[in-house]
């Protein structure tokens, strides 16, 4: 099996070492993971995770977050949860959740 050349980050939920806690100053410092759950009988739902690699903090989802949709398309879902996400990247540079 071989790896492709691009590597995703990792996404540490439970980090072994503790990491003083790091502003992100710009997008690069933020990965969006958007996907989508759901059927065409039930609607399709944004699926998001928002991290700051600058220290490996999960941003969203968060308890109590809304959930995204339902849409009436795969597509439409996955840019809800796109924009969404930048929503909470633009955030989080004006005001650091530390």
């Amino acid at each position: 099996m071989t790896q492709s050349s691009g590597k995703r980050p990792k996404l540490v939920l439970f980090p072994t070492r503790t990491v003083a806690p790091t502003p992100g100053v710009n997008e690069d410092d933020f990965q969006i993971y958007a996907s989508y759950r759901g059927s065409t009988a039930s609607g399709f739902f944004g699926t998001l995770k928002v991290v700051r690699k600058t220290d490996g903090r999960l941003l969203f989802p968060f308890d109590g977050a809304a959930s995204i949709g339902p849409f009436a398309t795969k597509a439409a879902a996955v840019a809800a949860a796109v924009e969404n996400g930048d929503a909470v990247v633009k955030a989080d540079i004006a005001r650091p959740e530390l």
